[in-house]
C-alpha cells in the first residue's frame, strides 16, 4: 500500500483502488469537504501525473472519459481547487508523490487498463438523498425525483407556480454551469421532448439560476452528479440497437434496488413505494 498525506488531503493506493480523502484544513474548498472520500477503481483511471514546482507541486489523477458521473455532469467546469482528483503537494514530499504516481502507472500497465472511454459509470456518484440551498431556491434529489423549491428572491412567475417536481424517468440530461466572478451560472434539467439551446431563459421552470455565493452554489454539482449517475450512460446513445434493451434493463434494476433502499430508510411512504414500484415494473 502506498500513501501520501498532505494538508490538502490524503491519497492511498492499494493496487486496485485509489482512495482519496479531502483534508480538514480551512483552505480545502467546501465542495471537496462535502463531496467526501472517493474510491476510484483502477479500471476507471486513464493516467496519473505529478507536476513539481518550487514550493508546491500537484498530483493529478486523470479518469477515463465517461467513468465518473461527477466529471460527466460538470463537463470540466469545476474550479481547479475543487477538483477531487487533484492534490497539492509540498516540495519536501515530491519524492513520495512521484513514487505513488509511478505505482499507479505500473498497475495500469500490469492490469492492461484501457485508456478508451468507459461504456458505463465506474464510480457511483454522490449518495442520495441530497439537497442544496442557493439564493434562488433549494434543489433536492431523492433518487427518483428532482424538486426545486423557489426562494422569496426568485422570479415571481416561478414562485407563483409553486415547487417544480421532475420525475427521473422524464429526464434525459443535466446541464451545469458554475457562477464565476460576475457571470451567472445555472443547473438545468433537460426533459424528454425539450432540447437545450444556449443559456436558459429567466423564467425556465426546469432551471435553477446560480448567482449567489459561488462557494455554496458549487455544491449544486452534487445534485447534478447524483442525477447523472442514475440516467442512462451517454454511450447508450451510440450503442447498437440490440444493446439498448440490455442497458435499459440494467437501469430499471438499479432503480428498483434504490427504491427499496429509500423505502427502508423511511424516505418513501408505503403508498409512494408501491406506486413507484408499479410504474418501474411497467417499463420492463
Amino acid at each position: 500500500m502506498t500513501e501520501i498525506i498532505q494538508r490538502d488531503g490524503t491519497w492511498v493506493f492499494d493496487g486496485a483502488t485509489v482512495r482519496i480523502t479531502p483534508g480538514l484544513h480551512r483552505s480545502v474548498p467546501l465542495f471537496r469537504q462535502t463531496y467526501g472520500e472517493v474510491s476510484v477503481p483502477l479500471d476507471a483511471v486513464a493516467g496519473v501525473a505529478f507536476e513539481p514546482e518550487r514550493r508546491r507541486g500537484r498530483l493529478r489523477l486523470r479518469l477515463r472519459e465517461g467513468a465518473d458521473p461527477l466529471l460527466q455532469a460538470t463537463g470540466g467546469r469545476l474550479p481547479e481547487a475543487a477538483d477531487p482528483y487533484r492534490l497539492a503537494v509540498d516540495a519536501d514530499r515530491s519524492g513520495a508523490a512521484e513514487y505513488l504516481a509511478e505505482e499507479i502507472r505500473q498497475a495500469l500497465l500490469l492490469e492492461q487498463v484501457p485508456a478508451a472511454p468507459a461504456d458505463a459509470y465506474l464510480l457511483p456518484g454522490p449518495m442520495v438523498p441530497v439537497a442544496v440551498r442557493t439564493s434562488e431556491g433549494t434543489v433536492s434529489f431523492d433518487g427518483l425525483r428532482v424538486r426545486i423549491d423557489w426562494s422569496d428572491t426568485s422570479d415571481r412567475q416561478r414562485r407563483a407556480t409553486g415547487p417544480r417536481v421532475l420525475a427521473l424517468d422524464d429526464l434525459v440530461q443535466v446541464e451545469w454551469l458554475p457562477n464565476v466572478s460576475y457571470e451567472t451560472g445555472f443547473l438545468r434539467f433537460v426533459t424528454r421532448g425539450s432540447a437545450p439551446s444556449g443559456p436558459p431563459s429567466e423564467k425556465d421552470q426546469d432551471t435553477l439560476p446560480l448567482w449567489g455565493s459561488a462557494r455554496k452554489d458549487l455544491l449544486t454539482a452534487l445534485v447534478a452528479a447524483a442525477v447523472t449517475a442514475r440516467l442512462p450512460h451517454p454511450s447508450a446513445r451510440t450503442r447498437r440497437p440490440e444493446a439498448t434493451g440490455t442497458d435499459r434493463h440494467d437501469v430499471l434494476l438499479r432503480r428498483l434496488r434504490e427504491l427499496g433502499e429509500l423505502h427502508r430508510a423511511g424516505v418513501l411512504t408505503d403508498e409512494e413505494f408501491t406506486t413507484t414500484k408499479a410504474a418501474i415494473l411497467r417499463d420492463f
